[in-house]
Protein backbone atom coordinates (compact mmCIF):
# COMPACT_ATOMS: atom_id res chain seq x y z
CA UNK A 1 0.00 0.00 0.00
CA UNK A 2 1.15 3.22 -0.97
CA UNK A 3 0.53 7.05 0.04
CA UNK A 4 1.46 10.71 -0.83
CA UNK A 5 2.77 13.76 0.90
CA UNK A 6 1.98 17.44 -0.27
CA UNK A 7 2.04 20.75 1.11
CA UNK A 8 -0.84 22.73 1.85
CA UNK A 9 -0.45 26.17 3.41
CA UNK A 10 2.16 26.40 6.10
CA UNK A 11 1.95 22.33 6.71
CA UNK A 12 2.98 19.21 5.18
CA UNK A 13 -0.12 15.95 4.77
CA UNK A 14 0.19 12.48 4.36
CA UNK A 15 -2.64 10.86 2.29
CA UNK A 16 -3.37 6.90 1.31
CA UNK A 17 -6.30 5.06 0.19
CA UNK A 18 -8.18 3.08 3.18
CA UNK A 19 -10.84 1.16 0.71
CA UNK A 20 -13.67 1.79 -1.12
CA UNK A 21 -17.27 2.78 -0.43
CA UNK A 22 -20.09 2.08 -2.83
CA UNK A 23 -17.65 1.68 -5.70
CA UNK A 24 -16.01 5.01 -4.27
CA UNK A 25 -12.43 5.51 -2.73
CA UNK A 26 -11.92 6.74 0.59
CA UNK A 27 -8.42 8.22 1.56
CA UNK A 28 -7.60 9.69 4.59
CA UNK A 29 -5.59 12.52 4.92
CA UNK A 30 -3.42 13.37 8.57
CA UNK A 31 -1.34 16.57 9.19
CA UNK A 32 1.75 15.14 9.24
CA UNK A 33 4.66 17.76 10.31
CA UNK A 34 5.81 20.82 9.36
CA UNK A 35 8.45 19.32 6.77
CA UNK A 36 7.86 16.94 3.80
CA UNK A 37 10.47 14.25 5.49
CA UNK A 38 8.18 14.32 9.03
CA UNK A 39 5.16 13.76 7.16
CA UNK A 40 6.77 10.40 5.27
CA UNK A 41 7.41 9.32 8.68
CA UNK A 42 4.07 10.00 9.84
CA UNK A 43 2.93 8.43 6.40
CA UNK A 44 5.18 4.84 7.31
CA UNK A 45 3.24 5.02 10.52
CA UNK A 46 0.09 5.38 9.58
CA UNK A 47 0.86 2.61 7.23
CA UNK A 48 1.98 0.18 9.53
CA UNK A 49 -0.92 1.06 11.77
CA UNK A 50 -3.49 0.01 9.09
CA UNK A 51 -1.88 -2.60 8.13
CA UNK A 52 -1.76 -4.38 11.59
CA UNK A 53 -5.65 -2.63 12.89
CA UNK A 54 -7.07 -2.48 9.79
CA UNK A 55 -7.79 1.09 11.01
CA UNK A 56 -6.20 4.43 11.61
CA UNK A 57 -6.61 5.97 15.53
CA UNK A 58 -6.29 9.47 15.80
CA UNK A 59 -5.91 9.73 19.65
CA UNK A 60 -8.14 11.72 21.13
CA UNK A 61 -8.05 14.68 23.61
CA UNK A 62 -10.42 13.42 25.96
CA UNK A 63 -9.39 13.67 29.65
CA UNK A 64 -9.27 10.41 31.69
CA UNK A 65 -12.61 11.66 33.99
CA UNK A 66 -14.30 11.75 30.90
CA UNK A 67 -13.44 8.89 29.25
CA UNK A 68 -14.14 7.25 32.42
CA UNK A 69 -17.80 8.98 32.40
CA UNK A 70 -18.12 7.67 28.96
CA UNK A 71 -17.02 3.84 29.51
CA UNK A 72 -19.29 3.71 32.54
CA UNK A 73 -22.34 4.65 30.38
CA UNK A 74 -21.40 2.68 27.60
CA UNK A 75 -19.93 -0.18 28.84
CA UNK A 76 -20.22 -1.01 32.35
CA UNK A 77 -24.24 0.04 32.51
CA UNK A 78 -24.65 -2.10 29.93
CA UNK A 79 -22.73 -5.53 30.19
CA UNK A 80 -22.52 -5.77 34.03
CA UNK A 81 -24.29 -6.71 36.64
CA UNK A 82 -25.88 -4.18 39.15
CA UNK A 83 -23.40 -5.00 42.42
CA UNK A 84 -20.47 -4.33 39.91
CA UNK A 85 -22.00 -1.76 38.61
CA UNK A 86 -21.76 -0.26 42.05
CA UNK A 87 -18.61 -1.20 42.54
CA UNK A 88 -17.07 0.19 39.73
CA UNK A 89 -18.53 3.08 40.31
CA UNK A 90 -17.05 4.06 43.54
CA UNK A 91 -13.38 2.76 42.53
CA UNK A 92 -13.40 5.60 39.47
CA UNK A 93 -14.92 8.31 41.50
CA UNK A 94 -13.55 7.67 44.54
CA UNK A 95 -9.91 6.83 43.45
CA UNK A 96 -9.39 7.02 39.74
CA UNK A 97 -10.96 9.86 38.93
CA UNK A 98 -9.54 12.02 42.15
CA UNK A 99 -5.61 10.65 41.11
CA UNK A 100 -6.27 10.86 37.40
CA UNK A 101 -8.79 12.38 36.04
CA UNK A 102 -7.25 15.54 35.24
CA UNK A 103 -4.91 13.58 32.91
CA UNK A 104 -5.53 13.59 29.18
CA UNK A 105 -6.15 9.78 28.64
CA UNK A 106 -3.29 9.94 25.83
CA UNK A 107 -0.66 11.17 28.12
CA UNK A 108 -1.26 8.27 30.77
CA UNK A 109 1.87 7.26 31.04
CA UNK A 110 3.02 3.45 32.98
CA UNK A 111 5.09 4.74 35.50
CA UNK A 112 1.70 7.12 36.61
CA UNK A 113 -0.46 4.15 37.14
CA UNK A 114 2.24 1.99 38.52
CA UNK A 115 2.55 5.35 40.83
CA UNK A 116 -1.24 5.17 41.20
CA UNK A 117 -1.04 1.37 42.05
CA UNK A 118 2.08 1.77 44.58
CA UNK A 119 0.85 4.35 46.21
CA UNK A 120 -2.25 2.75 47.06
CA UNK A 121 -0.37 -0.69 48.20
CA UNK A 122 1.79 1.63 50.86
CA UNK A 123 -1.73 3.35 51.98
CA UNK A 124 -2.89 0.01 53.45
CA UNK A 125 -5.03 -0.77 50.60
CA UNK A 126 -5.78 -4.77 50.51
CA UNK A 127 -4.86 -6.47 47.96
CA UNK A 128 -8.28 -7.21 46.78
CA UNK A 129 -8.89 -3.71 46.71
CA UNK A 130 -6.09 -2.91 44.77
CA UNK A 131 -6.72 -5.60 42.28
CA UNK A 132 -10.25 -4.00 42.07
CA UNK A 133 -8.11 -0.75 40.68
CA UNK A 134 -6.06 -2.95 38.47
CA UNK A 135 -9.04 -4.72 36.88
CA UNK A 136 -11.10 -1.24 36.32
CA UNK A 137 -8.26 0.45 34.98
CA UNK A 138 -6.62 -2.53 32.96
CA UNK A 139 -10.28 -3.32 31.47
CA UNK A 140 -11.41 0.69 30.83
CA UNK A 141 -8.03 1.22 28.70
CA UNK A 142 -8.33 -1.90 26.66
CA UNK A 143 -11.47 -0.79 25.54
CA UNK A 144 -9.99 2.89 25.07
CA UNK A 145 -8.01 0.94 22.42
CA UNK A 146 -10.75 -0.97 21.00
CA UNK A 147 -13.22 -0.70 20.13
CA UNK A 148 -13.54 3.27 20.96
CA UNK A 149 -10.58 3.86 19.74
CA UNK A 150 -9.47 6.99 22.13
CA UNK A 151 -5.69 5.61 22.17
CA UNK A 152 -3.23 3.76 20.70
CA UNK A 153 -1.92 1.46 22.90
CA UNK A 154 -3.11 0.58 26.46
CA UNK A 155 -0.41 1.86 29.34
CA UNK A 156 -1.46 -0.96 31.73
CA UNK A 157 -0.18 -3.65 29.65
CA UNK A 158 3.40 -2.55 31.31
CA UNK A 159 1.90 -2.29 34.79
CA UNK A 160 2.32 -4.68 37.56
CA UNK A 161 0.26 -5.70 40.54
CA UNK A 162 1.96 -4.39 43.93
CA UNK A 163 3.62 -7.52 45.14
CA UNK A 164 1.64 -8.82 48.60
CA UNK A 165 2.51 -11.40 51.14
CA UNK A 166 1.19 -14.64 51.29
CA UNK A 167 2.03 -15.22 55.03
CA UNK A 168 -0.55 -12.70 55.56
CA UNK A 169 -3.53 -14.30 53.42
CA UNK A 170 -5.38 -15.82 56.32
CA UNK A 171 -5.43 -12.78 58.72
CA UNK A 172 -6.58 -11.29 55.71
CA UNK A 173 -9.46 -13.81 54.84
CA UNK A 174 -10.28 -13.89 58.84
CA UNK A 175 -10.35 -17.32 59.01
CA UNK A 176 -12.03 -18.69 62.87
CA UNK A 177 -12.25 -21.63 64.48
CA UNK A 178 -14.83 -23.87 65.71
CA UNK A 179 -14.63 -22.62 69.11
CA UNK A 180 -15.06 -19.09 67.61
CA UNK A 181 -17.94 -20.24 65.82
CA UNK A 182 -19.54 -22.01 68.90
CA UNK A 183 -19.24 -18.73 71.14
CA UNK A 184 -20.80 -16.50 67.88
CA UNK A 185 -23.70 -19.25 68.07
CA UNK A 186 -24.30 -19.01 71.54
CA UNK A 187 -24.54 -14.90 70.90
CA UNK A 188 -27.29 -15.95 68.26
CA UNK A 189 -28.49 -19.08 69.10
CA UNK A 190 -31.89 -20.91 67.36
CA UNK A 191 -34.52 -18.72 67.09
CA UNK A 192 -32.31 -15.29 66.68
CA UNK A 193 -32.41 -13.94 63.31
CA UNK A 194 -28.84 -14.72 62.55
CA UNK A 195 -28.66 -18.30 63.47
CA UNK A 196 -29.76 -20.25 60.07
CA UNK A 197 -27.72 -17.71 57.96
CA UNK A 198 -24.79 -18.37 60.07
CA UNK A 199 -25.04 -21.87 59.87
CA UNK A 200 -25.86 -22.02 56.41
CA UNK A 201 -22.44 -20.29 55.52
CA UNK A 202 -20.98 -22.23 58.17
CA UNK A 203 -21.87 -25.67 56.16
CA UNK A 204 -22.19 -24.47 52.81
CA UNK A 205 -19.50 -21.73 51.91
CA UNK A 206 -22.07 -19.96 50.25
CA UNK A 207 -21.58 -16.12 49.73
CA UNK A 208 -23.49 -13.93 51.85
CA UNK A 209 -25.93 -12.29 48.89
CA UNK A 210 -26.28 -16.28 48.19
CA UNK A 211 -28.03 -17.35 51.62
CA UNK A 212 -30.15 -14.21 51.97
CA UNK A 213 -31.53 -15.10 48.46
CA UNK A 214 -32.30 -18.33 48.96
CA UNK A 215 -35.94 -19.70 48.92
CA UNK A 216 -37.34 -23.13 50.25
CA UNK A 217 -38.05 -23.85 46.40
CA UNK A 218 -34.00 -24.31 46.15
CA UNK A 219 -33.57 -26.63 49.25
CA UNK A 220 -34.00 -30.31 48.84
CA UNK A 221 -34.16 -31.87 51.70
CA UNK A 222 -34.82 -35.28 50.57
CA UNK A 223 -32.02 -35.64 48.85
CA UNK A 224 -30.19 -33.13 50.75
CA UNK A 225 -28.81 -30.27 48.50
CA UNK A 226 -29.13 -26.79 48.13
CA UNK A 227 -29.56 -25.37 44.35
CA UNK A 228 -27.90 -21.82 44.32
CA UNK A 229 -29.92 -19.94 41.32
CA UNK A 230 -30.42 -16.56 42.68
CA UNK A 231 -28.75 -13.80 45.09
CA UNK A 232 -30.38 -10.97 47.06
CA UNK A 233 -29.34 -6.81 45.85
CA UNK A 234 -29.39 -3.74 47.39
CA UNK A 235 -31.52 -1.29 45.13
CA UNK A 236 -30.94 1.38 47.62
CA UNK A 237 -33.37 2.77 50.45
CA UNK A 238 -34.78 -0.22 51.49
CA UNK A 239 -35.54 -1.64 47.66
CA UNK A 240 -34.24 -5.15 47.32
CA UNK A 241 -34.79 -7.72 44.47
CA UNK A 242 -33.22 -11.04 42.93
CA UNK A 243 -30.73 -10.89 40.73
CA UNK A 244 -28.44 -13.47 38.82
CA UNK A 245 -25.64 -14.87 40.86
CA UNK A 246 -21.89 -13.55 40.39
CA UNK A 247 -20.73 -15.68 37.30
CA UNK A 248 -21.52 -19.16 35.37
CA UNK A 249 -19.81 -20.93 37.81
CA UNK A 250 -21.98 -19.82 40.71
CA UNK A 251 -24.92 -21.28 39.31
CA UNK A 252 -24.76 -24.84 41.55
CA UNK A 253 -25.86 -27.44 43.78
CA UNK A 254 -24.65 -27.82 47.08
CA UNK A 255 -24.43 -30.93 48.97
CA UNK A 256 -25.66 -30.86 52.84
CA UNK A 257 -24.95 -32.57 55.50
CA UNK A 258 -27.86 -34.90 58.10
CA UNK A 259 -26.61 -31.81 60.79
CA UNK A 260 -27.87 -28.99 58.44
CA UNK A 261 -30.65 -30.90 57.18
CA UNK A 262 -31.82 -31.25 60.47
CA UNK A 263 -31.49 -27.43 61.34
CA UNK A 264 -33.61 -26.83 58.63
CA UNK A 265 -36.36 -28.73 59.27
CA UNK A 266 -36.35 -27.58 62.92
CA UNK A 267 -36.79 -24.02 61.11
CA UNK A 268 -39.35 -24.36 58.90
CA UNK A 269 -41.60 -25.92 61.80
CA UNK A 270 -40.66 -22.60 63.36
CA UNK A 271 -41.53 -20.51 60.67
CA UNK A 272 -45.42 -22.07 60.05
CA UNK A 273 -45.96 -21.71 63.83
CA UNK A 274 -44.73 -17.79 63.18
CA UNK A 275 -47.07 -17.66 60.74
CA UNK A 276 -49.84 -19.06 63.03
CA UNK A 277 -48.65 -16.65 65.68
CA UNK A 278 -48.79 -13.46 63.93
CA UNK A 279 -51.15 -14.16 61.62
CA UNK A 280 -52.07 -11.40 59.08
CA UNK A 281 -49.32 -9.33 60.42
CA UNK A 282 -46.81 -11.96 59.06
CA UNK A 283 -45.01 -10.85 56.24
CA UNK A 284 -45.33 -14.23 53.85
CA UNK A 285 -42.51 -15.06 51.41
CA UNK A 286 -40.61 -18.14 50.94
CA UNK A 287 -37.33 -17.22 52.08
CA UNK A 288 -35.31 -19.31 53.86
CA UNK A 289 -33.77 -16.55 56.31
CA UNK A 290 -36.52 -14.84 57.98
CA UNK A 291 -36.98 -12.83 61.39
CA UNK A 292 -39.81 -13.91 63.15
CA UNK A 293 -41.98 -11.90 61.87
CA UNK A 294 -41.48 -13.47 58.52
CA UNK A 295 -39.47 -10.27 56.94
CA UNK A 296 -36.23 -11.58 55.16
CA UNK A 297 -32.56 -11.14 56.19
CA UNK A 298 -30.86 -9.05 53.97
CA UNK A 299 -27.30 -8.37 53.47
CA UNK A 300 -27.86 -5.16 54.99
CA UNK A 301 -28.53 -6.98 58.21
CA UNK A 302 -25.73 -8.95 57.81
CA UNK A 303 -23.61 -6.28 58.65
CA UNK A 304 -25.29 -5.70 61.75
CA UNK A 305 -23.96 -9.47 62.78
CA UNK A 306 -20.62 -8.52 61.57
CA UNK A 307 -20.31 -5.28 64.21
CA UNK A 308 -21.33 -7.58 67.35
CA UNK A 309 -19.31 -10.30 66.41
CA UNK A 310 -16.24 -8.11 66.25
CA UNK A 311 -16.87 -5.58 68.88
CA UNK A 312 -19.19 -7.30 71.62
CA UNK A 313 -17.14 -10.71 71.26
CA UNK A 314 -13.49 -9.71 69.66
CA UNK A 315 -13.41 -11.72 67.19
CA UNK A 316 -12.20 -10.33 63.71
CA UNK A 317 -15.16 -11.45 61.90
CA UNK A 318 -17.15 -10.37 58.58
CA UNK A 319 -19.99 -13.11 56.84
CA UNK A 320 -17.50 -13.87 54.10
CA UNK A 321 -15.03 -15.18 56.77
CA UNK A 322 -17.58 -18.51 56.94
CA UNK A 323 -16.70 -19.08 53.78
CA UNK A 324 -12.99 -19.20 54.18
CA UNK A 325 -13.64 -20.88 57.25
CA UNK A 326 -15.90 -23.47 55.21
CA UNK A 327 -13.36 -24.43 52.30
CA UNK A 328 -10.45 -23.88 54.79
CA UNK A 329 -11.39 -26.71 56.96
CA UNK A 330 -12.27 -28.74 53.83
CA UNK A 331 -8.85 -28.52 52.57
CA UNK A 332 -7.14 -29.48 55.75
CA UNK A 333 -9.66 -32.21 56.08
CA UNK A 334 -8.11 -33.93 52.31
CA UNK A 335 -11.34 -32.78 50.44
CA UNK A 336 -10.13 -32.51 46.66
CA UNK A 337 -9.52 -28.83 45.73
CA UNK A 338 -11.49 -29.38 42.21
CA UNK A 339 -14.49 -30.13 44.51
CA UNK A 340 -14.07 -27.23 47.11
CA UNK A 341 -13.93 -25.42 43.67
CA UNK A 342 -17.42 -26.57 42.61
CA UNK A 343 -19.01 -26.26 45.73
CA UNK A 344 -17.68 -22.46 46.42
CA UNK A 345 -18.67 -21.71 42.37
CA UNK A 346 -15.27 -20.56 41.81
CA UNK A 347 -14.76 -20.25 37.90
CA UNK A 348 -11.24 -21.19 37.91
CA UNK A 349 -9.33 -23.91 40.21
CA UNK A 350 -6.41 -21.23 40.42
CA UNK A 351 -8.75 -19.08 42.12
CA UNK A 352 -9.68 -21.50 44.64
CA UNK A 353 -5.99 -22.73 45.27
CA UNK A 354 -4.09 -18.66 45.26
CA UNK A 355 -6.96 -18.06 47.94
CA UNK A 356 -6.45 -20.45 50.21
CA UNK A 357 -2.82 -20.81 49.63
CA UNK A 358 -1.60 -20.66 53.15
CA UNK A 359 -3.96 -24.01 53.57
CA UNK A 360 -1.98 -25.71 50.75
CA UNK A 361 1.56 -24.37 52.13
CA UNK A 362 0.39 -26.06 55.52
CA UNK A 363 -0.43 -29.13 53.66
CA UNK A 364 3.20 -29.52 51.66
CA UNK A 365 4.70 -29.20 55.17
CA UNK A 366 2.69 -31.48 57.57
CA UNK A 367 3.54 -34.00 54.05
CA UNK A 368 6.51 -33.54 54.63
CA UNK A 369 6.65 -34.09 58.19
CA UNK A 370 4.70 -37.27 57.69
CA UNK A 371 7.71 -38.55 55.30
CA UNK A 372 10.38 -37.38 57.89
CA UNK A 373 8.92 -39.25 61.10
CA UNK A 374 6.66 -41.65 59.83
CA UNK A 375 8.43 -43.11 56.77
CA UNK A 376 12.23 -41.97 56.71
CA UNK A 377 12.67 -43.19 60.88
CA UNK A 378 11.38 -46.59 59.58
CA UNK A 379 14.72 -46.83 57.42
CA UNK A 380 18.13 -48.19 58.10
CA UNK A 381 21.10 -45.06 58.76
CA UNK A 382 23.26 -45.28 56.43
Amino acid sequence: MQGSVRKKGGKWYYSFEVGRVNGKRKRVERAGGSTKAEAEKALRQALNEFEKCGSVVDESNISTADYFDYWYKEYVLVNLKYNTQQDYKRIINKHIKPALGSYRLKTLKPSTLQGFLNKKYVEGFSKNSIRGFYGVLSGALKQAVYPYQFIKQSPMIYVKMPKFDNIENEDKLKIITIDQFKTILKRFPQGSNFYIPLQIAFNTGMRAAEVCGLTWGCVDLENKNIRVEKILIGKGKGIWEFGTPKTKSSHRTIDIGDTLVKILKRHQTWQKENKLKYGRYYANSNFVCTKENGEPITTGSLKYLSRVVNYELGIKFHFHSLRHTHATMLLESGAQPKEIQKRLGHSKISTTMDTYSHVTKKMKNNTINILKNEVLKKLPTL
